[in-house]
């Protein structure tokens, strides 16, 4: 066989369903090869981050290793953020590049990059193929370290000439690595310890992300905090590892997370620290972070143990198989104190929103909606009436911005695998593109992307894809033309000196620009625009009944800010939690 034609074969054999790749002069070869599958879609992207955006969708969306494909040089570097998004928020991926004939590397030829050498810190292996005879192993070993321990991606290099190279293939079909040990248990002493600990626990807190959901560990999460009787907040990449309405959720914590779940892990005496890594926009100024509690802490990756904050216990272990083994011996606690506390937090401090006079006072009120201010659409209240509509069961992924923190505030996510979000990284451009993969690993979900400006024209040539491959994943724009979180931050910290954050016409501010739906439309996508509160509701229901990919463009105001919010490096004691009221038209979201 070929080279180009065992890649295609080792791949149907790791079960792949669907590659999403572009192809250049290295990877024609493979390109060819793909055309004579029966079991491989391939959706070609019109850019490659928008490619490795919608593998990372497709793998967070299922659990499975997506692939991407891109050519050399150029090619490869296309796909650089999408692979540190995927390597900081832990996504399995299998990456593969043609290089240039193996005589040329290094030799300056052209489309050549030295991807092996510039991937090494935002991958968790890479490969560069020097013999067509090695292929088949080295998949095989790419979809098992990308997808076993903690995921991330594997890059795989192949030079054109081992593409075109012919062998007798031997497919492994087991694969062993000397010094990779990805299946961690926890010790039964380490079990004990963890349960006397809550035991002797008066005031105890769960801290949950995203190695719950990359486990697929919910259930016994779940379980745990049941039998425990322990209040839980989740990190934003743990969204969904358990339902946003479970009595004993506080949602999430950190910068833009509520205050109940902040307040909480200040006061706890316990922290059972559960698939997480600690990361600033969670802790703020590390050493103020829960400093009175002792800290277990549990995590597959030993690297992220002691990294950030030094745990008090800290366990190497699945947190799957972890929960199970606590699951058989923890006994749950009544903690009455402990429960009212929280409970008076949760009724006081609310995910919460008001129109305030900033807004009242802006153009969007004055030129949009002649100064009727109960038609302002405030972009909480649309993602309120989405999550009511979806009754909280699409999958939803975002860009990065604003409209990111309020979709995690106001989407009452019930499951694990529906909130899709570049959480680490923050790549903008994110949101459509990994809409686009979610919704090729499930046709029959719902998946909406709730974007903002600036995000969403970052990967809008993919409406293109959507609409040539019929994948009919949604768009929410919430347009307020400006690059919101900047400007938040602006106000804050800048005097509100405007540097270079606004995305509309300078020369006709009085309009929309760039008109998001006369792009759309250009791409055969349908779409339409809204200014009113009255349509917001109405314009959903028709997107939510749209067979097809389609684009809602939502214009809100600019001057709204995302509260609560601890500035970067700060404590809990620094949190702010409310502007001053203005008019108060029944915008008030319960936590």
């Amino acid at each position: 066989m070929r080279g180009a034609d065992i890649v295609v074969r080792a791949l149907e054999r790791e079960g792949v369903e669907v590659v999403f790749a572009y192809p250049g002069g290295a990877s024609m070869e493979l390109h060819q090869s793909l055309t004579r599958s029966k079991k491989i879609r391939v959706v070609l992207p019109r850019h490659e981050q928008g490619g490795v955006f919608a593998a990372e969708g497709y793998a967070r969306a299922t659990g499975r290793a997506g692939v991407v494909m891109a050519t050399s040089g150029p090619g490869a570097t296309n796909l650089v953020t999408g692979v540190a998004d995927a390597y900081m928020d832990s996504v399995p991926l299998v990456v593969i590049t043609g290089q240039v004939p193996t005589k040329m590397i290094g030799r300056g030829a052209f489309q050549e990059t030295d991807v092996f050498g510039l991937s090494a810190p935002i991958v968790k292996h890479s490969y560069l193929v020097m013999n067509t005879e090695d292929i088949p192993r080295i998949i095989k070993e790419a979809f098992y370290i990308a997808q076993t321990g903690r995921p991330g991606p594997v890059w795989i290099d192949i030079p054109k000439d081992v593409q075109q190279g012919s062998c007798v293939p031997v497919f492994p079909e087991q694969v062993h690595l000397r010094g990779y040990n990805p299946d961690r248990k926890i010790d039964p002493i380490a079990v004990q310890e963890i349960a006397g600990l809550i035991e002797k626990s008066e005031r105890p807190v769960i801290y949950a992300g995203g190695g719950i959901i990359s486990a697929n560990a919910s259930r016994e999460l779940i379980e745990f905090v049941e039998k425990t009787n322990i209040p839980i907040t989740t990190t934003i990449m743990g969204i969904g590892a358990i339902p946003a309405d479970h009595p004993l959720s506080m949602r999430w914590l950190g910068m833009h997370g509520t205050v109940t779940a902040n307040y909480a892990v200040d006061k706890a005496d316990l922290l059972l620290a559960f698939g997480v890594r600690f990361d600033d926009r969670v802790t703020g100024k590390v050493s103020e972070f829960a400093k009175h509690g002792t800290i277990v802490h549990i995590d597959v990756d030993p690297s992220e143990i002691n990294k950030n904050k030094v745990a008090h216990l800290p366990v190497v272990s699945d947190i799957k198989y972890a929960l199970q083994e606590l699951n058989k011996v923890v006994k749950g606690k009544e903690f009455k104190a402990w429960h009212a506390q929280i409970n008076e937090w949760k009724q006081k401090y609310p995910f919460r929103y008001r129109v305030t006079e900033e807004v009242l006072k802006s153009q969007y009120v004055r030129e949009f909606l002649q100064g009727n201010i109960h038609e302002i659409i405030m972009p909480q209240y649309v993602i309120e009436v989405l999550s009511e509509l979806t009754n909280g069961e699409a999958i939803i992924t975002t860009g990065v911005g604003q409209h990111q923190m309020w979709a995690a505030q106001f989407y009452r996510f019930k499951h694990p695998r529906t909130f899709l979000t570049s959480a680490g990284l923050g790549a903008m451009g994110y949101g459509y593109p990994a809409a686009m993969g979610a919704k090729v690993a499930h046709p029959e979900r719902e998946v909406i992307d709730i974007d903002g400006d600036g995000s969403f024209l970052m990967n809008i040539q993919e409406l293109a894809t959507a609409h040539i491959e019929h994948i009919a994943a949604k768009a929410v724009v919430l347009n307020n033309q400006h690059l919101g979180m900047v400007v938040q931050w602006e106000d804050r910290f800048y005097q509100s000196n405007r540097a270079h954050t606004y995305l509309g016409d300078p020369d006709n501010p009085h309009q929309i620009y760039p008109d998001f739906v006369a792009i759309a439309k250009g791409f055969n996508v349908p779409a339409e625009r809204i200014f009113r509160k009255s349509e917001v509701r109405p314009a959903l229901e028709r997107m939510l009944a749209a067979k097809e990919p389609y684009v809602l463009d939502v214009i809100v105001p600019y001057t709204e800010h995302v509260l609560p919010m601890i500035p970067s490096g700060k404590t809990v004691r620094d949190i702010i939690i409310d502007e001053p009221a203005g008019a108060d038209l029944g915008g008030m979201g319960g936590l």
